[in-house]
């Protein structure tokens, strides 16, 4: 029997000071005070960062700007003195730290030096991988660096249904990196990190929802999440809108169009919470501004607290008070509307 969630969310709180539960008070009480009051009252710092390593990636995948190589922004690589600079600033109120945004994190040669800052410093930390980079010698380090979380995508029980989303991808590989991590956890007597396999349910892959919950337990993998996909062009449908209502974010209209299902509420948990930073240092309001549309400053000229106070910042959580139909990245969003969603 694997650790299930709770002993993940429990490692997590053990990692909090006071110092941290004081700010993310802070965060959360400006954050229903701004729904209250229509303006973006804000104090205390992000509670969660999500830094990307790389925006390149070994695969194609049809609805990822990193797979269709369809960026307007540069491709890179994140300097960990970046990174390890903006740790330093936040340290004593940021309690979840994302090595994640686009690409695959790891093709950056220091990646696991990256990780290992923040886990000296007991920020709790996650990555996700398309796991094909997971040798013997990478899994070990996996473990040996502190990292908590590890999100491998799996979206196929089969290389025929795998192969249909993740286009260049061999799910072979996927399986013998999970077993790689599941032993030398064991090897190493580590309970982390908390293994996860990410299932992005479309419509070619839906009928192996049970399959690929029994293959996890097979191999040790701790918990299974099932996703739902963010379909670019969804208006005229998708051969990937999934049939199983459930994991879908689309409906159909009489009129035969679709539509975004949820209600697009004039708040947003994330624009309180946590930044999303590129490899080159811009800060993004979200993980929906693939593209860096939405630039709320850049990390080469300014410190984060600047950046996050600033009223580039505030202007945007207003907008989002007063309209969030209006903005473009929200339209599609099926996230942030809700406090922990």
């Amino acid at each position: 029997m694997t650790p299930g969630p709770y002993f993940d969310g429990l490692r997590f709180l053990r990692k909090q000071s006071p110092r941290r539960l004081a700010n993310a008070a802070q965060v959360l009480g400006s954050y229903y005070a701004s729904r209250l009051s229509g303006n973006p009252a804000h104090r205390g710092m992000p509670l969660s960062l999500s830094f990307e390593p790389t925006t390149s990636c070994n695969l194609r995948c049809p609805e990822c700007p990193s797979g269709l190589r369809s960026f307007t922004r540069p491709t890179g690589m994140l300097a960990p003195e970046l990174l390890k600079s903006t740790i330093d600033e936040l340290q004593n109120t940021l309690m979840y730290l994302l090595l994640y945004f686009q690409g695959e994190p790891y093709l950056h040669p220091r990646f696991f030096d990256m990780v290992r800052y923040a886990a000296d410093r007991k920020i709790y930390t996650a990555t996700s991988t398309n796991a094909h980079f997971l040798s013997s010698e990478q899994a070990r380090k996996t473990v040996e660096s502190g990292l908590d979380r590890l999100i491998i995508s799996i979206d196929g029980t089969t290389q025929e249904t795998y192969q249909s989303y993740r286009i260049g991808g061999k799910l072979e590989k996927v399986i013998e990196g999970t077993r790689q991590v599941v032993e030398w956890k064991k090897k190493l007597r580590s309970a982390t990190p908390h293994l996860i396999f990410q299932f992005l349910v479309v419509r070619p892959n839906e009928h192996q929802i049970a399959e690929v919950q029994a293959l996890a337990s097979r191999l040790g993998v701790d918990e299974v999440r099932l996703k739902t996909a963010q379909i670019y062009d969804y208006e005229e449908g998708s051969p990937l809108i999934p049939s199983l209502n459930q994991y879908s974010r689309y409906r159909q209209l009489p009129n035969g169009r679709w539509t975004v299902k949820n209600k697009l509420d004039n708040h947003c948990w994330k624009m309180w919470h946590s930044a999303v930073i590129t490899w080159d240092g811009k800060v993004v309001p979200c993980c929906f501004d693939k593209d860096a549309q939405h630039q709320m400053g850049s990390l080469q000229e300014k410190s984060f607290r600047e950046i996050w106070q600033h009223s580039t910042y505030q202007n945007f959580r207003k907008s989002i008070l007063k309209g969030r139909s209006n903005i473009d990245i929200c339209r599609n969003c099926t996230e942030g509307s809700q406090v922990w969603g």
